[in-house]
């Protein structure tokens, strides 16, 4: 039997679909409250399933655009792709953070404070 709620999820689900995934824009072409999409979505295991997987055929276009625009010979596209799925391989910045600090060393015995400077001494 079909109910009004499932026609509801059904419609939703449609909407979800038009909008690429924007819960907010598929609520307002159906005319419900993102509070309504959120609670079938926590407590309808059948509705979250589907919301998924439209979020990932989502996912699946927009990556497809990106390797379109690779393939056009599009740099920006070509270092986003590289700083995120190439970092295995090395494509990733990296920032070196150098730090100096003073340290209170009245506390410590003349041996230990001897043996300090010795240590810094021969590092640097």
């Amino acid at each position: 039997m079909t109910t009004k709620t499932n026609i509801l999820k059904s419609s939703l689900l449609e909407a979800l679909e038009q909008s690429l995934g924007i819960v907010t824009t598929a609520c307002k072409i159906v005319g419900c409250n993102r509070s309504t999409f959120y609670k079938y979505y926590n407590n309808d295991k059948k509705f979250r399933d589907a919301v998924d997987e439209l979020q990932n055929m989502t996912l699946d276009f927009a990556e497809s655009q990106l390797h379109k625009q690779i393939k056009e010979g599009n740099t920006t596209a070509t270092i986003f792709y590289l700083k995120t799925k190439g970092k295995k391989r090395g494509y990733i910045e990296r920032k070196e953070v150098e730090m100096t600090a003073q340290v209170s060393t009245s506390k410590l015995s003349k041996e230990a404070k001897d043996k300090i400077d010795d240590i810094l001494e021969n590092e640097y």
